[in-house]
């Protein structure tokens, strides 16, 4: 019976996606559930899954553009799938240790005999080149690593040396850096390339939605700085106990993400986009966060960020942030979130100017943490330090907004537990104004 295996789907609006990689080839066998193929769409990557075992025959190559619903490749279920060897292993590799010990006797008996005829130990290791001198011709013994990169540079025993001797891998690499030193003295350029690399439809959107964001918005970027002691000390300190409830660490992303969407809550303008003549208020916070993959920049949302505890936004920024390296990430999980956060700190930046994620209208970026020398109650201290970034949109958002909501979240991060009560200043809490 011959299955057709067609493109899926990666989401509403999606009528064509490229066919990025084959992980078999036609005429192979593939499993029930085994991955087939990578495809690729200007949002997400998914994979092609075999639906029967059988012998596949592929209709779409590598790097062509198919239309959703077409066929991808076929698979024969008639052809019947080879019987998974079941050997013990242990089994094998008994049998051949014995058939080395059995060789090792037999060695043992001949060197016993003297055998004239018979090549000493480690002949096998070396080769012979003839030399052809003008004047005579000799034997030259070459290892086989020698060898190789004599085959390899195209070079022959007489470029080495004349004469009668051992040629070693170190005589092959003096001769090709005198050969690359002479080249430079004589100034002949060395070979000069350009690689070309097909741009992936995820690198496409990707650059169309930069250029969107900085011709469609008036951006405007205000920055900060946040004393990171507290918050590293209580890390620190229940780290251990952390682990042992949930099975995994507690990240300083977590913090940033759950005080973002505090501070967006007590500032819902940071947290609204336009939409042509009207501006959108959701009453819910569900933040994207800028995640770099092997196809590139991927931004999964976590929803509700404001109603979840540290501990369930840590596990599904853990999820998503594995679904995203494995290129796995679907379409629904990319969609729909109201602000971003993304992390330069991690590649060493000290500070930048992060771009709005259109429709959103504002992003928040975290930095490296330096310590610097602060002044704490009239002295001066060493702390660790980070800069953090807020760009927002000016036509809906006003530089009043902008700049408390980041002293809000430096306010939550410096007094981590001011986040039990909403991430509102808990000194106007106690005094009810």
């Amino acid at each position: 019976m011959i299955i057709e295996v067609k493109i899926p789907s990666p989401g509403e609006s999606i009528n064509e996606v490229e066919l990025a990689t084959w992980t078999v080839k036609t005429g192979d066998l593939v499993k029930r559930d085994q991955e087939l193929a990578l495809i690729e769409s200007d949002k997400a990557t998914l994979p092609l899954i075999a639906p029967e075992a059988g012998k596949i025959e592929i209709l779409i190559l590598e790097g062509e553009m198919a239309k959703v619903d077409a066929v991808a490749c076929k698979i024969d279920t008639s052809v019947e799938m080879p019987v998974e060897d079941t050997t013990d292993p242990d089994v094998v590799d008994e049998k051949i240790e014995d058939e080395k010990k059995e060789v090792k006797k037999k060695e043992v008996k001949a060197e016993a005999k003297g055998d004239a005829g018979s090549e000493p130990v480690g002949a096998d290791s070396e080769m012979k080149e003839t030399s052809k001198d003008s004047d005579n011709l000799s034997q030259v013994r070459t290892t086989p690593l020698a060898r190789k990169m004599m085959e390899a540079e195209k070079i022959n025993v007489d470029d080495i040396i004349n004469g009668l001797r051992r040629i070693s891998s170190d005589d092959v690499n003096t001769v090709l850096s005198k050969g690359k030193e002479i080249s430079r003295l004589s100034g002949k350029p060395s070979e000069r390339t350009i690689e070309r690399e097909k741009m992936s439809q995820l690198r496409k959107h990707l650059s169309q939605r930069l250029v969107q964001a900085k011709n469609e918005t008036a951006m405007l970027t205000t920055f900060n700085e946040v004393d990171m002691q507290n918050l590293m000390n209580l890390r620190k300190k229940h780290q251990p106990a952390f682990v042992k409830k949930y099975g995994y660490k507690i990240g300083l992303i977590s913090f940033f993400l759950k005080a973002s969407a505090l501070a967006l809550k007590l500032h819902p303008k940071i947290n609204s986009q336009m939409d042509g003549e009207e501006i959108l208020h959701p009453s819910y916070v569900d933040i994207s966060v800028a995640v770099q993959s092997p196809k590139g920049l991927m931004v999964p949302v976590i929803r509700n960020v404001d109603t979840l505890s540290l501990a369930e936004i840590e596990s599904e920024l853990k999820r998503l942030a594995d679904k995203a390296l494995a290129s796995r990430i679907s379409m629904d999980e990319m969609t729909g979130g109201t602000f971003t956060l993304t992390n330069g700190g991690v590649f060493g930046s000290m500070m930048s100017t992060p771009l709005i994620n259109p429709p959103q209208s504002a992003i928040i970026g975290m930095h490296n943490i330096v310590d610097r020398p602060m002044a704490v109650n009239g002295q001066v201290q060493i702390r660790p330090m980070m800069y953090i970034a807020l760009s927002y949109d000016h036509r809906i958002i006003d530089g009043k907004n902008a700049v408390s909501f980041l002293v809000d979240v430096k306010r939550m991060i410096e007094n981590p537990t001011s986040m039990l009560h909403g991430g509102k200043d808990e000194g106007k809490e106690l005094l009810n104004l």
